[in-house]
C-alpha cells in the first residue's frame, strides 16, 4: 500500500492529541511499539487493514488519516458550509472569491480571538500588521492593474512599496517570533508559556466548531499549493464541491 508522506505524520499527531504513549497505542492497536514507531516514521507502510482500525481507534475517517481531507469526517467544505454573507447576487464567477472570502474571514476570526486570548498589546500589534500589509500587497496590485487610476491614494513609491512592505512584514513576524519565546522586543513583554493557548487540532474545533473548518481548509490548502502532492484526493473533490457550487448559482 503505497501511502503519502501525511500519513506518519497525521497518525503521530492523533496519538499525542489523546496523550497517550506509543506503548499504549500500539497495545491498543494489537502490534508491536517499534512496528507503530516505523508507521509513525514513515520507515515502514502498513496495510489497509491497520489503516481502517486505526482510524475506528482515534475517531476519524480514513480519508482523514490519509491526508486527503483536513476534517476529521472526512467530509469536503462546500462553500455554503462556511460562515460568512454571500457576495452580493449570485454569480457563476463569484463561487470561488465567495470560497477564499469565507476561509480567509474564518481563519482570521480565530486568529484574533486567540490574540485576545493571549492580550499581549505588542503581539497584536505586529501580526496585524504583517496581515495588514498582506492585504496592502493584494489591493495595491488589483488597484494598479489599471495603468489609468491614480497612485496618488498611495505615499509608498510605486517601484519600491512591494520591496518595503516585504522587509516590514519580515520584520513584524520576527518580531512575534521573538515575543512568542518570551522574549523582550523594543522594551515591550514577550509572552509566558502560561499565557499561550494549548492548542491541537481537536481543541480549536471544540472551541471554534463554526470556524475551525475554515481554518482547516486554509492550512491545507495553503501547502499543497506550496508543496502540491500530484492527482491530490482531496483537491479533486474539492474542485467538484466547487463546481457544485457554480451550477447551483448558475
Amino acid at each position: 500500500m503505497n501511502l503519502n508522506r501525511d500519513f506518519p505524520r497525521i497518525l503521530t499527531l492523533l496519538r499525542k492529541e489523546k496523550a497517550i504513549s506509543q506503548k499504549q497505542a500500539s497495545q491498543d492497536l494489537g502490534i508491536p511499539q517499534a512496528l507503530l514507531s516505523h508507521y509513525e516514521k514513515g520507515i515502514r507502510e502498513p496495510g489497509l487493514e491497520f489503516v481502517v482500525r486505526a482510524a475506528r481507534y482515534y475517531g476519524v475517517s480514513c480519508d482523514y488519516l490519509l491526508g486527503c481531507t483536513p476534517h476529521r469526517s472526512g467530509a469536503v467544505i462546500s462553500v455554503q458550509d462556511l460562515p460568512g454573507k454571500p457576495l452580493g447576487r449570485p454569480r457563476k464567477h463569484h463561487s470561488l472569491a465567495e470560497y477564499y472570502q469565507r476561509v480567509l474571514t474564518g481563519s482570521l476570526h480565530i486568529v484574533f480571538a486567540l490574540l485576545k486570548k493571549i492580550n499581549n498589546e505588542t503581539l497584536t500589534r505586529e501580526l496585524s500588521s504583517f496581515l495588514s500589509a498582506a492585504v496592502y500587497r493584494v489591493f495595491r496590485v488589483l488597484y494598479s492593474a489599471n495603468p489609468q487610476a491614480p497612485q496618488g491614494l498611495f505615499r509608498l513609491d510605486k517601484n519600491l512599496y512591494t520591496a518595503s512592505v516585504e522587509a516590514g512584514s519580515m520584520l513584524a513576524m520576527a518580531k512575534s517570533r521573538c515575543l512568542l519565546n518570551g522574549e523582550m522586543v523594543s522594551g515591550h513583554k514577550g509572552v509566558s508559556r502560561e499565557e499561550a493557548p494549548a492548542l491541537s487540532p481537536l481543541a480549536l474545533e471544540k472551541e471554534f466548531p463554526q470556524y475551525a473548518p475554515a481554518l482547516f481548509d486554509l492550512i491545507h490548502q495553503t501547502e499543497l499549493a506550496i508543496q502540491p502532492e500530484p492527482e491530490s484526493l482531496y483537491t479533486v473533490r474539492q474542485q467538484e464541491a466547487v463546481q457544485e457550487t457554480r451550477e447551483s448559482v448558475g
